[in-house]
């Protein structure tokens, strides 16, 4: 099931962030698809915030993942954009944030180790507007 969202502005981003995080149990893996700069850093920051979690969330690029405690699950954020392959996620202990017991993974750059994904995770797709530069398209698919 797929359902398209148009924001017009940060705070109902953070609005999306926080109804979607709100309803991901424990177990859930998002992709996060977009080009540079679309917000998925953004999105994952607020996603951060609704879970409770305190402190700065930003971008694990060269880190690849970071984890953080928020108020009754944990969320980790991977950012695939520097890896070359699937198994060089692997070699890095990834596989186990795919299938996370204890809270969510929100991975940017999902292509990249798509293979391992699992086939249950949600798949957000966010689109820049040209004409407003905090206007975004989400691409919301269910499995």
């Amino acid at each position: 099931m797929k359902k398209i969202v148009d924001v017009h502005s940060l705070e109902e981003t953070q609005d999306l962030a926080r109804k979607l995080a709100r309803s991901w149990e424990s177990g859930t893996v998002v992709r996060l698809e977009g080009g540079l700069g679309t917000g998925k850093t953004t999105f994952t920051q607020f996603v951060a915030q609704a879970l409770g979690v305190q402190g700065f969330v930003g971008s694990p690029t060269f880190k690849l993942i970071s984890e953080y405690q928020g108020a009754e699950k944990k969320l980790y954020h991977a950012d695939c954009y520097r890896i070359d392959t699937p198994e060089d996620f692997l070699e890095i202990g990834g596989e186990s944030y795919l299938y996370p017991e204890d809270g969510i993974t929100l991975i940017e750059w999902p292509e990249k180790i798509d293979p391992l994904i699992p086939d249950s995770a949600v798949r957000i797709t966010i689109e820049r507007n040209r004409n407003n530069p905090h206007a975004r398209q989400f691409g919301i698919t269910v499995a």
